[in-house]
């Protein structure tokens, strides 16, 4: 089973793409999608025009996507959900089962600590994945997105699956 893993962002989107063979895992590409455009609209349109690309030429068979968490800055929430928007319709649209996780959930499974850094999650990612060089926190984040599908979502029987911690 290969999974696209989606770390959203409005700025830099984050895409992780592993193989799932039963408990063994492993790396086949990641990346950043940089959004382009002057106003909100050309950088939503950029960013969905990269994951189509990023579909296309990874061919996978179900995807996971980061749920938005509300921070303090209610219009970077409203953007990064925006983004998430995007990016969960582009999933859908290629016709891909779609898991979402809560962060915690991502970080507890990859982890083994639901509250862990950045810098925890791509050690573990790097040590799950052996030979894997994540291109950003970013892309490390969606390696660990997938892997925590790996383990709760890949069935294909839901179309939309959502986790909480």
């Amino acid at each position: 089973m290969r999974i696209l893993g989606i770390d959203p962002g409005l700025r830099t989107l984050g895409w992780g793409v592993i193989e799932s063979h039963g408990s063994r895992l492993s790396h086949v590409a990641n990346g950043l999608c940089k959004s382009d455009g002057d106003d909100l609209g050309e950088r939503l349109l950029s960013l969905y025009n990269q994951i189509v690309e990023v579909i296309a030429e990874h061919q996978p068979d179900q995807a996971a996507i980061e749920q938005t968490f509300v921070n303090k800055d209610g219009a970077g929430t409203l953007k990064l959900g925006q983004a998430r928007g995007v990016a969960l319709l582009t999933l859908v649209q290629a016709g891909l089962p779609v898991g979402e996780y809560a962060p915690n959930r991502v970080k507890k499974t990859v982890v083994g600590v639901g509250h862990a850094e950045k810098e925890q999650v791509l050690h573990m990612v790097k040590l799950q994945l052996p030979g894997c060089k994540p291109k950003g926190a970013d892309a490390a984040d969606a390696l660990a997105i997938a892997i925590c599908h790996s383990y709760y979502g890949a069935a294909p029987q839901a179309r939309v699956k959502e986790v909480r911690a």
